[in-house]
């Protein structure tokens, strides 16, 4: 772990923002950016009767470890954003 793979703001109102059962919590990625991804984040989550994602039991993005896993997914975030031809 380096100083830019972890960050924890325990002055925040909803720290800590989901249960934990061990170790640190990274504030990181407080917003996921693997939501975007839908089923293939690799995440905790569910589909609500709606079809919104539950991500509300996904400890993924806030894991210690979890920095590389994140940005080894970036280039799929990436390409849902990139303009497509006609």
């Amino acid at each position: 772990m380096t100083n830019h793979d972890f960050f924890q703001h325990k002055d925040c109102e909803y720290f800590p923002c989901h249960k934990t059962g061990e170790g640190e919590f990274n504030c990181l990625f407080c917003f996921c950016p693997l939501y975007a991804l839908g089923d293939k984040c690799g995440g905790n989550f569910r589909y609500l009767e709606n079809g919104i994602k539950d991500c509300s039991d996904c400890l993924l993005p806030h894991k210690e470890a979890s920095y590389d896993y994140i940005c080894g997914k970036f280039s799929e975030i990436a390409e849902l954003c990139r303009k497509k031809e006609k």
